[in-house]
């Protein structure tokens, strides 16, 4: 698997590298915090980032499909949303995207979360490997 982290910046590799023997599922991750990195590393169309911003349930189906394709995952994980304490081009803190694609799969999950920036971030990523569950099951 792979992941392209937007509000996660990593947390999700990061947290997946933590378990003894990863390598044999962890292909890679791409850390697109800021918007202009979404289309230069994964791919994100730039209409669609300019039209709806960064904060979208396509940007997120977008960011799985890039961490899959350039680093040469059966499965991919994209994650875009807002963290807080401020919203972000209007969009309330807690509102997160989650997107997996993988083979025969594109789905997104949006999410509304509650809670500080730390436990926001925790849980997207629990709910990403939850998604990503969900299909391997």
């Amino acid at each position: 698997m792979a992941a392209a982290e937007s509000l996660t910046a990593g947390l999700v590799c990061a947290t997946l590298a933590r378990v003894p023997g990863a390598s044999a599922v962890l292909r890679g991750g791409l850390v697109v915090y800021a918007t202009e990195l979404k289309t230069a590393l994964a791919g994100v169309d730039a209409t669609l980032l300019a039209d709806h911003g960064a904060v979208h349930p396509e940007v997120a189906a977008q960011l799985a499909e890039g961490a899959r394709a350039r680093c040469g995952a059966t499965w991919g994980l994209g994650l875009t949303g807002v963290a807080g304490p401020a919203a972000q081009d209007g969009v309330e803190p807690g509102t997160v995207h989650v997107g997996l694609a993988g083979p025969g799969t594109r789905t997104v999950r949006t999410l509304a979360l509650t809670g500080d920036r730390d436990l926001i971030r925790t849980q997207s990523v629990l709910a990403a490997f939850a998604l990503l569950g969900e299909h391997l099951a």
